[in-house]
């Protein structure tokens, strides 16, 4: 499995909208398009943090061909108003707010 993290800045008063935009898109096709297996949203102090789990085998190539589906790009426009860039200066794509693994373990079987 293959995991992405975005951080950003979020008021914690909008969790309630945030996860119902992502619970109504999360009930269609979507998150299979894209190779989603697990979605989870997070918010501390003002952050924002949304933990993504993919299929190992998507490697970006299913998110790049959904960006250009309408339900991707109204998603993304209806989250503006709740999810800001933690530094607007180098935002450009989700992919300048992904926080980068430095460590991982897995328990045994």
């Amino acid at each position: 499995m293959h995991s992405t993290l975005i951080v950003a800045k979020m008021d914690p008063a909008s969790s309630i909208d945030v996860a119902k935009l992502f619970g109504d898109f999360d009930r269609t096709e979507m998150p299979h398009r894209m190779g989603t297996r697990r979605r989870q949203l997070f918010s501390y102090r003002g952050l924002y943090f949304h933990l993504q789990d993919f299929d190992e085998n998507n490697g970006g190539e299913l998110i790049e061909e959904a960006k250009t589906d309408p339900r991707f790009v109204a998603i993304s426009q209806d989250l503006k108003p709740f999810i800001q860039a933690y530094d607007p200066e180098t935002w450009r794509s989700p992919a300048d707010a992904m926080a980068t693994r430095f460590y991982d373990w897995t328990a045994s079987s």
